[in-house]
């Protein structure tokens, strides 16, 4: 009985050693690609999902926590409703978007949200459906308010709007990169497909990267990833990157009620575990979409996708 108390409690002591081994080869990793790209200008992720409920928001918002305390600066651009948004799980509150910014009734500056960390937040949901009304001049004024972000963000991630059916919109078609987050449900999987077959089909998107949520092993998400790998290359000239698995962990809701983010609610939980992974793989993506310009470049882009029309986006 002593024996079997003793072995489990080493058994207890190195799980502990080894959890914070990990995370601190993670920071020191991230640490080092921050030096890296400091000289760099800003990469933009859209987070997208073929399915309501997949854990988009929750990805993002503790993504970007560990990229911001590790020293990332990141822009958050949220696009979902404000009944289950970031700003809700991070327990702030949006009294502006970027609609007044377009409008001109505030400043960039002035409805941008200071979160944790290095943490800001933009609402624009009902901002990026106005894009397209802009006029040559109005479109310049944005561009050029955007632009001045530049020397002040590093990360920005981009959190779409899910409304009844699949919907490509222009913030997935403007950045340079798009996670597309699954998993083993066959809703989940089928509006994935559809999401990735629009997108490469009708708007020459080729390169997706994939995050497998609520799995309950690395074994099971790369499973799935297989599944969703196998038909798209039967159908489909795109390319999938598996960037990493979320496990099923009570934590992670309990932490969104919360409102705040599995990382510094429950540091050392399985689904803080996996985050830190994301964020490292994140940073280490392939990127064959890499633009230049800066958040300036990214708004020019996010302006003309703007103006395809609406009615093609719904998948």
């Amino acid at each position: 009985m002593v024996q079997n108390h003793r072995n489990q409690l080493k058994n207890h002591l190195r799980d502990l050693i080894m959890t914070r081994m990990i995370m601190q080869d993670q920071a020191a990793g991230l640490r080092n690609l921050r030096s890296f790209q400091s000289n760099d200008s800003a990469r933009v992720f859209t987070i997208a999902g073929g399915k309501a409920r997949i854990g988009k928001t929750s990805t993002v918002v503790n993504l970007a926590t560990v990229l911001a305390k590790n020293g990332q600066r990141v822009l958050l651009i949220d696009e979902s409703p404000c009944h289950n948004n970031i700003c809700t799980q991070l327990g702030l509150q949006s009294r502006f978007d970027l609609l007044h910014v377009i409008n001109r009734d505030k400043k960039l500056d002035q409805i941008l949200l200071r979160g944790p960390e290095n943490i800001t937040v933009l609402s624009a949901m009902r901002g990026i459906h106005a894009l397209n009304k802009l006029n040559s001049l109005e479109q310049d004024w944005l561009i050029k308010s955007f632009s001045e972000l530049t020397e002040s963000v590093d990360i920005v991630l981009i959190d779409t709007a899910m409304i009844g059916t699949t919907h490509v919109l222009p913030l997935s078609l403007a950045s340079e990169q798009v996670m597309i987050v699954i998993s083993g449900s066959a809703a989940a999987l089928t509006g994935a497909y559809a999401l990735i077959k629009i997108m490469s089909q009708q708007y020459t998107k080729q390169h997706f990267l994939i995050l497998v949520n609520k799995v309950d092993s690395e074994a099971e998400s790369l499973a799935i990833y297989q599944n969703l790998y196998k038909v798209t290359q039967q159908y489909l000239t795109v390319t999938l990157e598996f960037i990493g698995y979320i496990q099923s962990d009570e934590k992670l809701r309990t932490a969104t009620q919360l409102c705040k983010p599995a990382i510094e609610a429950f540091p050392t939980s399985q689904a803080a575990l996996c985050f830190r992974q994301l964020a490292h793989n994140i940073l280490h993506s392939s990127c064959p979409d890499k633009y230049n310009g800066g958040i300036g470049n990214f708004m020019q882009r996010l302006i003309r996708t703007s103006h395809l029309s609406m009615a093609n986006f719904t998948v």
